[in-house]
């Protein structure tokens, strides 16, 4: 690293829920964060301000600007080469947005961004699970469902910088409808959203069977809700969490095709679930998996707290 480099930098992940965002140092220390609610700013000039005074009154509390070598930024849909964020389907602002532009303009500091899966990679890389691993591919499950390939020790960016999105491949053709505009992708099974729509067709498919879920309108079930009834016991939840392993279990097994990784990281809010998830994960990925690939390839739960991963992976971008 330079010597010239300022002390510290931001990192900020921008979620579809939530945005976080930390002062984070070169030793990969998280000095200090904050967080925004996304979905509260639809329009997109009311972020911008609200995100650069969050980060501006947290760096003044924290030795000032002058300690502050640069901002990056983990977001869906992120290009790493053009510092826009591209027609993201659970963000409130559509069509091709300048961020870094935008948010270098309130700051006073240099930002770039990469797409926030990627940014958990790198995160994960340094920090986390996949530590001295130089094949693996990082399965965030949070609004939406994201991925960073990393392949010989490099983030796979294609030639657009738009690489990895396994979360939009199509799992079950005309299936139920992404904010993509394809249908039947992996994020509308395996995201938490993706959770909360199982949940509803699974309770009205199984009408005349008792669920904990029932006590809740069909409409506002989470995937928490569905993660509390299934630790009580719930026969239900428990059937949503096999379905949903299930879909995911068989997309990882295709992916293993294309990149031969050591080993997938599944990290954000949904992989909280543990072995709820994770068996039949595991159990679907083995059982369509390439007699090649078999007993190779681990399923790893992130080693990174909540979103520290992507904070700090975004950091990282910040130091160049």
């Amino acid at each position: 690293m330079k010597s010239d480099l300022k002390p510290n930098v931001v990192g900020i992940d921008i979620g579809g829920t939530n945005t976080v965002f930390g002062i984070v140092d070169a030793q990969g220390n998280v000095l200090a964060s904050n967080s925004i609610k996304t979905q509260a700013y639809p329009v997109l000039e009311d972020y911008i301000k609200a995100l650069g005074d969050g980060i501006l009154d947290l760096v003044a509390k924290n030795g000032g600007i002058e300690k502050i070598n640069g901002i990056g930024v983990g977001a869906p849909n992120a290009n790493y080469y053009t510092g826009n964020i591209e027609h993201a389907a659970n963000l409130p602002w559509k069509g091709i947005v300048p961020f870094a532009k935008m948010l270098s303009e309130k700051t006073g500091v240099r930002v770039t961004l990469t797409n926030d899966a990627n940014a958990a990679a790198i995160g994960e890389m340094k920090y986390g699970a996949a530590r001295g691993m130089r094949d693996f591919i990082m399965i965030t499950l949070g609004t939406g469902v994201g991925s960073g390939v990393v392949a010989n020790g490099q983030l796979i960016y294609g030639h657009d910088g738009n690489a990895g999105e396994l979360g939009h491949v199509i799992v079950r053709r005309d299936g139920r409808p992404c904010g993509c505009g394809n249908k039947g992708c992996l994020e509308t099974y395996t995201s938490a959203t993706g959770v909360a729509r199982t949940a509803k067709e699974m309770l009205q498919n199984r009408a005349g069977e008792d669920s904990l879920l029932r006590k809740i309108e069909l409409d506002k079930i989470t995937s928490k809700d569905v993660f509390d009834a299934a630790m009580a016991g719930d026969a239900i939840a428990k059937d949503i969490f096999a379905f949903t392993g299930q879909i995911l279990g068989e997309a990882l097994a295709d992916f293993v095709k294309f990149s031969s990784p050591e080993a997938f990281v599944l990290f954000g809010g949904l992989a909280k679930a543990g072995d709820l998830l994770l068996n039949p994960v595991k159990k679907a990925m083995d059982d369509n998996l390439m007699p090649v690939f078999k007993g190779k390839v681990k399923v790893l739960f992130s080693q990174m707290k909540d979103a520290d991963a992507a904070v700090l992976g975004a950091s990282a971008l910040a130091w160049d």
